[in-house]
């Protein structure tokens, strides 16, 4: 028999300000993720990186997320991190070498094995699935047919892909996944979030497990 979790936990990504941490962590958010990605709009230097990561009480996980970057970047930002989520097209054998809890980003393209890949990436924590735009490793603000996500699987699943306050009761309710990742949908600008609207969010959450 399986275990219903108790809630689903909740991961608000893409941080570059300081008062936005606060902010965060202030409404028991259970994680911050930071993007290394020097591509992204949202991305942060390791030096800020330092700077936020201190800002982060214990027991909230601080997640540094990647793409395709090379295990000696990845290494520079270990000190300030608590957890790797690989966003790119990395094998396992690459994610599973930094003595570091992981979790995997898939893009939901036409075709994907989760079950599969789930057995491929078999050492990480999670399975992150987000929508799928060719050429766009993540962040597209679009969502995906939740529909195709396995009733079970492997791995414990954490939703991303288009998720704002409108939509993620619905989310919480279709899928019941392990987590919700958010970023643009939490935002007033690229890596400036919004305090009431990740406040909103948060609410909606809750409200979908009553």
């Amino acid at each position: 028999m399986s275990i219903r979790q108790a809630r689903t936990r909740v991961k608000f990504c893409g941080f570059t300000r300081h008062e936005d941490v606060k902010a965060a962590v202030a409404l028991g958010v259970d994680a911050l993720g930071f993007v290394m990605w020097p591509q992204s709009a949202r991305s942060v230097s390791v030096q800020q990186l330092e700077v936020l990561a201190a800002a982060v009480p214990a027991f909230v996980t601080r997640v540094g997320l990647f793409v395709n970057q090379s295990a000696e970047f990845i290494e520079q930002c270990l000190p300030h991190l608590d957890l790797i989520q690989f966003h790119g097209d990395e094998p396992a054998s690459f994610c599973q070498q930094f003595g570091r809890p992981w979790i995997k980003a898939l893009r939901m393209r036409d075709g994907i094995d989760l079950h599969q890949a789930a057995d491929e990436y078999g050492q990480s924590q999670a399975l992150l699935l987000d929508a799928y735009r060719p050429g766009i490793p993540g962040g597209t603000g679009e969502t995906f047919d939740w529909s195709r996500i396995p009733a079970t699987l492997a791995k414990p699943v954490i939703l991303a892909g288009g998720l704002t306050a409108d939509n993620v009761a619905v989310a919480v309710k279709q899928v019941a996944p392990y987590a919700i990742d958010v970023s643009g949908g939490i935002e007033a600008s690229h890596g400036c979030k919004d305090a009431d609207s990740m406040a909103f969010f948060i609410r909606q959450v809750a409200l979908a497990e009553t």
